[in-house]
């Protein structure tokens, strides 16, 4: 069976499950709606959304993680969805560049910390499901709404590091074994690498020491600068690069899969950062919109990417994912939101100028 048949089925399997817990166990009719209970407050619940309708959206997600759930969304919306892949960077600079005439309607799912540094291109949202998200994952403008928080991890390729050589942290990564052997996407680009060159500055501290570590990283990576993050768990999984700085996730479906990888987290920390959804401003398509950044964040849609994407959901209710390391046992830096947003342009002017030998 194939990634995009099985994502499909799970989801249809836990949709299908809700349905039978609250009809009492009896599978509904297909050919009408069952009548709903009289209520004392009917007159107080909210129509529900209006279905059919199109929607666009944005997104630099993967096409396993993308389908499945866009086709859901179609299947239980009755909305048209047109979806446009790239880079978070790439994507971001059309929004901007489609301010005055916005051609997307939703912008998912970039890191919360690219998102919040647009966000004057994005319109606030309340999800409807904002009391059962966790706490540390929301933003307090509502200006994103949290997909999946996603730990940046250190991804190896065990047929390439030997035993017990494995780094153990950022600084092992400036081993001058590993030179031109790791791989590390374009942060201008990749939405997930900005994330990460932030949280390796704040490790090691933003200022002078921060920079100076990245520096001697770059020459590391010996001129070899990735332009999108899928190249990266990729280019390790297939035995291009020894090692890779990448997102948990990523590298947990090839572990799963049996690929001849390894993870570790850096033991000066690194981060969880969400990635978001965000409602483009003055989007075409407003209450469509809504409904999907709604739909993400449902209970079942947040059990799926668990379940087949090892993604850790941002409900409070969620079960805990086994066979992975808690949330709490993971040493995590003090990302500051604040600072990766409105520090963008000029960390990533920065980055650039090490790179070509300007700094």
């Amino acid at each position: 069976m194939n990634m995009r048949k099985s994502v499909s089925t799970i989801l249809t399997a836990i949709l299908l499950s809700v349905s039978l817990v609250g009809c009492g166990g009896q599978p509904a009719a297909t050919d009408k709606k069952p009548e709903a209970p009289a209520s004392p407050n009917a007159s107080q619940q909210q129509p529900a959304p209006k279905k059919g309708g199109k929607l666009t959206l944005y997104s630099p997600n993967a096409a396993e993680v993308n389908n499945p759930i866009v086709k859901e969304f179609q299947d239980r919306t009755g909305i048209e969805v047109q979806l446009i892949s790239g880079g978070t960077g790439d994507l971001l600079k059309r929004v901007q560049a489609e301010a005055a005439n916005p051609l997307g309607d939703v912008f998912w799912a970039g890191g919360a910390d690219s998102l919040e540094a647009y966000k004057k291109y994005f319109e606030p949202y309340k999800t409807k499901e904002f009391d059962n998200l966790s706490p540390q994952y929301v933003d307090k403008n509502n200006v994103w709404t949290p997909f999946a928080a996603l730990p940046m991890i250190i991804m190896y390729n065990k047929d390439l590091v030997k035993q017990g050589e494995e780094p153990k942290s950022w600084n092992d990564l400036l081993d001058a074994k590993w030179k031109g052997k790791i791989a590390f996407a374009d942060p201008a680009k990749s939405g997930s690498s900005y994330t990460q060159l932030v949280t390796i500055l704040t490790a090691y501290g933003k200022e002078d020491k921060g920079w100076d570590f990245v520096k001697k990283f770059v020459t590391n990576l010996d001129g070899k600068i990735l332009s999108g993050s899928g190249l990266v768990y990729k280019g390790v999984a297939e035995k291009e690069f020894a090692l890779g700085v990448t997102l948990e996730e990523a590298a947990l479906r090839y572990v799963e899969g049996g690929a001849k990888v390894g993870i570790i987290y850096p033991s000066e920390g690194t981060s969880a950062v969400p990635d978001g959804a965000a409602v483009i401003k003055g989007a075409k398509n407003m209450d469509q919109a809504k409904q999907f950044i709604d739909f993400l964040v449902g209970k079942d849609v947040q059990a799926l990417i668990q379940k087949e994407f090892k993604r850790r959901s941002v409900r409070k209710d969620a079960e805990t994912v086994q066979g992975v390391a808690q949330t709490k046992d993971i040493k995590l830096v003090d990302y500051d939101f604040d600072f990766a947003a409105t520090k963008k342009d000029d960390i990533i002017k920065r980055f650039g100028k090490i790179v070509t030998g300007q700094e």
